[in-house]
């Protein structure tokens, strides 16, 4: 392909034998044709692939700023009853927007660590 040549991908004509054809109309009033085998695809897939989880592996997952009462239950290991008596004695902050109750993750976070790890008896 020409350099300072812009294609824009026209028609893609698929034939027996897992061959492609892309037409390109460029901006040179010129037609361009390349072609491309499924393997060509299948190949660039795979690098396509492993870019993404290089990208995404790179980025350590952040913890959501607000969680549900279902997840706050799950992380605590507490029931239902128990996360209502935390927000009704205020040892638990909380919002609420229509039905649901949200809470900031890092209020649980410092909860968890001004009550200290527990041993069981």
């Amino acid at each position: 392909m020409l350099q300072g040549v812009t294609y824009t991908p026209v028609t893609v004509f698929v034939f027996k034998k897992n061959i492609l054809l892309l037409l390109y109309q460029t901006n040179i009033n010129l037609m361009a044709a390349e072609i491309l085998t499924r393997e060509d695809l299948a190949i660039f897939k795979v690098e396509l692939f492993k870019e993404l989880r290089e990208v995404i592996g790179s980025h350590p997952a952040q913890p959501r700023k607000w969680l549900k009462s279902y997840e706050v239950k799950d992380l605590l290991n507490i029931s239902s009853g128990t996360l209502q008596n935390m927000r009704i004695n205020g040892t638990l902050a909380y919002t609420k927007i229509g039905g649901l109750i949200f809470y900031d993750y890092e209020d649980i976070q410092k909860l968890m660590t001004a009550t200290g790890p527990h041993k069981r008896s």
